[in-house]
């Protein structure tokens, strides 16, 4: 149980996670006895944990309730330019101890949780994670959220409320096995249904034309029901809305089938639409052209797009009778950020809107529509990018084919007149490439119907800008920018890890938790030893306290003095985990080859799901489990060396594992990670990066200097060098001993002795389909882990080179990101405005909007 704070150290108290308050705690305390008591209409004593979640949910809920209401009621006032994030994915984590923090509340949360007699890290451990994300893309945009709502900016964002998130993956002998995630099943104290918002989305039918425009006429209808979740700014009274749509029939849903009898037939088929909403799709990096997912893109994008025309309408310079009926003043009010391809549609979707409905001419609709929309790119791999069959998409949305053809012959006759006769250029940008099956390119949609297209790190960018949309960049150079990833330090700071965000707070003030750079002020302490210190002992403290979890999850004993050397992300190839594993056995090799050496201790710990479908990624995860099992087993070993596998990595648990990391791999091959966020986040929290210059790597290099990152391998250039002389996986294996004992022991069973062939694919494709050329770097990565070992025998100068890293990691905040796109793309001005808080009267007027709510 957490213990209650001493009166010196209330004194002391930091405020970054909110002031201890006698009224405070007695307020908390009520609220939740209340609520408590709302639950059970019982007496305590037959309460379970869960309930006393709930209570304390619903009794931090409610200190957000009036501030939600009152932004929205600003927001409705003062009619400033909206933005809003359409994402396929929302990788929101927890909420609970994030509110808290952003409120204030957390250290009198603490307090009066401590005074019932309660467990506090017990009654967050009970919330389960909202895994509406795979990872990268969807944690990204529950970043930017929080930053949008601590900015001050009227920001949204939109996606699909999926009943069952990322599968829960459970590890079974080794290998990966999927559960469904029921993260519902409890309820959720978080969400408000909000039935009165409900709208209608169409699929299939047919498209009619006459004199008065084209009508998409009998078409079957499913009803987008949103669940709004409040946002909130982090101690700045701002809280912005989450709307998440989920799919219900309607009540005439197949009725017609009761004509002839089947009535249970037809109320089973209501199913058919409401599985839109079911599930999220497990793949990270890689396109599924199936209905359903074609079918969640067009519905979160018609449902939203119906949205924010209604709210555009509704509000005209605070007054609530005055309705614009005009568009030409769209894109000065609402700015629509596309978080990658997936909700592409929109551009579509907004066209028929315009044209059909609103009966606009095509060209101020085209106009309109560009200067609205902005693309953001997150991905340089071919299979990953979307096409959509031509065919798949005229069954579902025939008008929509239809309009984007058209959007695709008047760009092509603008390419044609700019460069006449070049017939490859003309089918390197169409939108609709030509093939055994017609696909509408989704990327070149989203180009050519935006007015900014960003990539998420300066090397992306670039790689976008002069390879992937080479044609597109030099007709229209103007529209592409790079827009350097970030995380919240809210989460990814103060969160998990206290310890050292207090620490920082002492040394350099509270302001830097809002803005980041102010990191830089710890520069001065790098030669301070008390400072060097006191950094290493909160290193340790979380070392220790993540030991004693993974000792407990998995009956491993771990060293909490060795080196916690850390893999964690989704399993791709690309991200080499292989060569992770190929390290492992290598150290393992030489522990038993000569075990009186010094050895710097490690306990090497790697987490990710793999997709269900992908073969390749849960063979690394059976063969990362069976060289546990020889080295974790081996007497020889002994505590020297550990390997742990991280069952279901998760936003909670990488809350949990960052924090006590010594060392973070971020070993993709160059040219292919897009940024990352998972190596902003371990260099904020005190670990040291061993990189190849790929994604964020790059700037993150820049920032603290290259050699305060341990920088190994091939540049972009020289995997384009060797992709162009042809890679030899061979010759590596013939010239390097160690990779090839080590290939060799996997090859021969040496850890699958009950099935000497079971890593037959995983070698096989090491020699001769490894595109990302894990043995071509496999000898430097090697070499820069014995620097890593021979640095980490001096604490002192690993502990200053890790003040280095903090100190220089103050770029990677989502709110520095945020501001850029604010201030390059979206054209608003972040406000640093502090609405008043509920219990003070605000000027003028009832804390109402005209329906009533926040809407």
């Amino acid at each position: 149980m957490s213990r209650p704070l001493s009166d010196q150290e209330r004194r002391k108290q930091i405020s970054i996670r909110g002031i201890v308050g006698v009224e405070n705690v007695a307020e908390l305390k009520r609220g939740f006895n209340r609520h408590l008591h709302f639950t059970l209409v019982k007496d305590r004593n037959v309460a379970t944990p869960r309930d006393y979640y709930f209570a304390l949910a619903h009794t931090v809920r409610d200190h957000l309730v009036g501030r939600w209401i009152r932004t929205q009621q600003y927001y409705y006032e003062k009619d400033p330019k909206r933005i809003y994030y359409l994402s396929l994915e929302f990788y929101m984590g927890r909420t609970l101890q994030n509110t808290m923090i952003n409120l204030g509340l957390q250290n009198a949360c603490d307090e009066a949780v401590y005074q019932l007699g309660l467990d506090m890290e017990e009654l967050e451990e009970i919330e389960e994670d909202a895994g509406l994300g795979n990872g990268g893309l969807g944690r990204l945009a529950a970043c930017f959220l929080d930053s949008m709502a601590t900015l001050g900016l009227a920001a949204y964002g939109y996606g699909i409320r999926y009943e069952y998130g990322i599968f829960n993956q459970k590890i079974r002998d080794g290998w990966q096995v999927e559960e469904a995630d029921d993260w519902l099943r409890h309820g959720n104290p978080w969400e408000k249904a909000r039935p009165e918002y409900m709208l209608p989305v169409h699929f299939y039918g047919r498209v009619e034309h006459s004199a008065s425009g084209a009508k998409w006429i009998d078409t079957q209808v499913v009803l987008a029901l949103p669940y709004d979740t409040p946002v909130p700014g982090y101690m700045n009274n701002t809280v912005n809305t989450m709307r998440l749509w989920s799919a219900r029939a309607p009540n005439d849903f197949n009725l017609r089938d009761f004509n002839v009898g089947d009535y249970i037939q037809a109320v089973l088929d209501r199913n058919l639409a409401e599985n839109i909403s079911r599930v999220l799709y497990p793949n990270d990096n890689f396109f599924e052209g199936k209905e359903l997912r074609l079918k969640q893109e067009y519905f979160v994008v018609a449902a939203t797009l119906q949205d924010i025309i209604r709210r555009f309408k509704a509000s005209k310079f605070g007054s609530t009778d005055s309705v614009r009926t005009v568009f030409d003043s769209f894109p000065d009010q609402v700015a629509i950020q596309l978080n990658d391809t997936h909700p592409a549609m929109a551009i579509p979707e907004l066209m028929r809107i315009f044209v059909d409905i609103e009966k606009l001419p095509w060209d101020k609709a085209w106009d309109i529509t560009k200067r609205t929309f902005a693309y953001t790119n997150h991905t340089v791999l071919p299979e990953a990018l979307e096409r959509w069959p031509v065919d798949l998409v005229e069954m579902l949305l025939p008008r929509h084919l239809q309009i984007i053809y058209e959007i695709n012959q008047r760009h092509l006759d603008h390419i044609a007149s700019l460069f006449p006769n070049d017939v490859d250029r003309l089918r390197r940008m169409s939108l609709i490439e030509e093939g055994d099956t017609k696909r509408i390119n989704m990327a070149h949609l989203c180009i050519v119907g935006s007015h900014a297209v960003n990539g998420v790190a300066k090397i992306h960018s670039e790689i976008v800008r002069t390879q992937v949309f080479e044609d597109f960049a030099a007709l229209e150079p103007e529209k592409f920018q790079n827009k350097t990833n970030g995380i919240t330090p809210r989460r990814w700071l103060l969160l998990c890890n206290p310890g050292l965000a207090e620490l920082i707070a002492e040394k350099i003030g509270e302001d830097y938790v809002r803005d980041l750079s102010q990191l830089t002020k710890l520069h001065k302490f790098v030669d301070d030893d008390l400072f060097i210190r006191e950094v290493a002992k909160v290193k340790q403290e979380n070392k220790v306290k993540f030991a004693l979890y993974l000792e407990k999850e998995y009956e491993v004993k771990i060293n909490p003095s060795s080196m916690f050397d850390v893999h964690v992300k989704r399993i791709h190839e690309y991200k080499r985990q292989l060569m992770n594993c190929l390290h492992i056995i290598t150290m393992y090799n030489r522990i038993r080859r000569d075990p009186a050496k010094l050895f710097v201790p490690r306990t090497v710990i790697i987490g990710g799901k793999a997709a269900p479908g992908y073969h390749m990624a849960k063979m690394i995860i059976k063969l990362i489990n069976a060289v546990a099992q020889v080295v974790n087993n081996d007497p020889v070993v002994g505590s020297k060396l550990k390997v742990i596998f991280l069952e279901n990595y998760r936003v909670s648990l990488a809350e949990k594992v960052i924090p006590a990391t010594d060392l973070s791999e971020q070993i993709s091959t160059a040219g292919t990670e897009a940024s990352g966020t998972g190596n902003m986040k371990f260099m904020l929290n005190g670990a040291l990066t061993i990189g190849t210059m790929d994604g964020a790597n790059v700037e993150m290099a820049e920032e603290a200097g290259e050699e305060n990152l341990f920088i190994f391998g091939m540049r972009v250039e020289d995997v384009t060098e060797l992709d162009r002389k042809g890679y030899n996986a061979q010759l590596y294996y013939d010239r390097l001993p160690e990779l090839k004992q080590a290939v060799d022991q996997i090859k021969s069973g040496f850890f699958s002795p009950k099935d000497p062939n079971l890593f037959n694919d995983v070698v096989n494709m090491l020699f001769h389909h490894d595109r990302f050329k894990v043995f071509a770097d496999y000898e430097a990565y090697v070499k820069c882990q014995e620097k890593v070992s021979e640095l980490y025998l001096n604490s002192k100068a690993w502990t200053k080179m890790v003040i280095r890293n903090i100190a220089a990691a103050g770029k990677f905040s989502s709110d520095r990101t945020i501001k850029e796109y604010a201030r390059d793309i979206w054209h608003v001005e972040p406000s640093d405005l502090k609405i008043p808080p509920p219990n003070e009267p605000r000027e003028g007027g009832q804390d109402k909007t005209p329906n009533g709510t926040a809407a």
